[in-house]
């Protein structure tokens, strides 16, 4: 997927927080310690793994896409390739008031670890918690 193709996937998908640029994504892919998950063209996830923790940067799965598990399969993805890249620790932050994100994080075993007050503002102006999870990695697979 190309940063425009990136771009306007995420701009279906999210309105809060706000939608990523092409140029965000660009400079994204650049950083080699960035990596990206697709399922087709209908979802994506970018993560990156450094000095032992991996973030989940961010996952969008069109909105006629969702409820098929491909969020659920995309989150494992992440957490096997946060492992081979030696992440011991995995952390992501949500919108306080996505249930149907932070039901899928806790069914992978992220747990709430922290919130950052008033950190999302939404197209209308208000302000929205973010939500810090975080879970334990098993060792590195190996094969």
């Amino acid at each position: 997927m190309t940063p425009e193709v990136l771009a306007a996937l995420h701009t279906r998908a999210f309105r809060t927080p706000a939608p990523w640029s092409p140029a965000d994504f660009a400079g994204l892919l650049a950083d080699p310690l960035c990596f990206l998950l697709v399922e087709g063209d209908a979802g994506f996830l970018l993560g990156r793994a450094v000095a032992g923790e991996a973030e989940l940067l961010t996952i969008a799965v069109a909105p006629e896409a969702r409820r098929r598990g491909l969020g659920r399969k995309l989150v494992a993805r992440f957490l096997y390739q946060a492992q081979l890249r030696g992440a011991e620790r995995a952390f992501l932050e949500v919108a306080a008031d996505n249930a149907a994100a932070t039901g899928l994080y806790e069914s992978a075993g992220f747990a709430p670890a922290g919130r950052r007050r008033g950190y999302y503002l939404t197209p209308e102006g208000q302000r929205i918690d973010a939500l810090l999870m975080a879970r334990e990695l098993a060792a590195a697979p190996s094969g």
